[in-house]
């Protein structure tokens, strides 16, 4: 997590946030949040409803590869481990498509991933903050504040993703548009595979990954093997071993919460990260470099290994 110095007034950024002495996790209000209510109820009835009358073995086909490029490419590579925790380099144009691709995932825009993203980080950091961010209510209850709700603290911290990020005018777009983005790949859809391909192309893709990130997002922030602690922390992350091949890599949060900067999230033997062999991939054709592993980072301080051996990870190449 990276902190920087702020302006006379005494306030300091970390990450995308801007803090100061107000600022706060603990007291805010739980709201219905309308539009991504209404989009995700959408989604998700129209899966159910019109999935089974719809189906063939080439729509299924479509959602699988759809599913996997757009989370691995977009959502783990493009949206976390590139436009948030810049843990590799690439080109404007390379990031841009992959950030688009995230944006096609449908959970939303990438200024809002940044912001919640953020928000729910350095909350879950402090030493204590509110039920809503840190996942302690029940699983259906959860459910509803994640995907119907939004949190609005009474004292946020401001929010500025720097000037290459913010003022983008693609991002903007794509921040304003997001959900009409389906709209494209829904039309090509239809052209080549008709309705079945729609609506698994579509709406249960987007169903089926918006489910997964707020699902797995749950366990891995309340239940699971752990290899670090993060000192002083109020919510500690957790390992999900089962979803590693289902998200890509993103499913091993106790190793990203020990070293956020690393964009390879599997970092022990047999620890399947189907997102950094991506990053390899684009590595090898000359699209990405200067990659973060533990090994190349400054020394992490502030985290404590719980299991033998663990500290190894900070002195092998990636």
């Amino acid at each position: 997590m990276s902190t920087h110095a702020g302006a006379a007034s005494g306030a300091f950024k970390v990450n995308s946030l801007v803090l100061d002495n107000g600022a706060s996790p603990l007291t805010g209000t739980i709201v219905w949040d309308k539009w991504r209510s209404l989009w995700n109820s959408f989604i998700f009835t129209s899966a159910l409803v019109l999935a089974p009358l719809h189906f063939s073995w080439g729509a299924l086909l479509v959602f699988l590869v759809l599913s996997a490029a757009t989370l691995c490419a977009g959502h783990s590579v493009g949206f976390h481990r590139r436009l948030i925790h810049r843990s590799f380099k690439c080109s404007k144009s390379t990031e841009r498509v992959l950030v688009w691709m995230g944006t096609i995932v449908g959970i939303g825009g990438p200024l809002w991933t940044i912001r919640t993203h953020d928000t729910r980080d350095w909350s879950q950091r402090q030493p204590a903050c509110h039920d809503y961010l840190a996942h302690r209510q029940g699983l259906l209850k959860d459910a509803w504040y994640n995907l119907h709700c939004k949190f609005v603290l009474d004292h946020p911290p401001g929010f500025n993703p720097g000037p290459e990020i913010a003022n983008d005018r693609f991002y903007q777009f794509l921040e304003k548009t997001w959900m009409l983005q389906q709209l494209p790949i829904a039309i090509a859809l239809y052209l080549i595979g008709g309705m079945p391909w729609v609506v698994w192309g579509v709406s249960v893709r987007v169903a089926a990954c918006t489910t997964m990130h707020w699902f797995i997002s749950y366990f891995a922030h309340t239940q699971g093997p752990q290899t670090w602690q993060v000192d002083g922390a109020g919510v500690q992350a957790h390992d999900v071993p089962i979803a590693a091949i289902p998200t890509f890599g993103e499913s091993w949060h106790n190793n990203h919460h020990a070293f956020p900067a690393s964009a390879r999230h599997g970092l022990y033997p047999g620890q399947i990260d189907l997102g950094w062999h991506f990053i390899q991939l684009l590595q090898r054709l000359g699209l990405a470099w200067d990659v973060n592993v533990p090994s190349n980072l400054p020394p992490r301080e502030g985290i404590t290994a719980l299991k033998v051996g663990a500290e190894n990870v900070m002195h092998r190449n990636g």
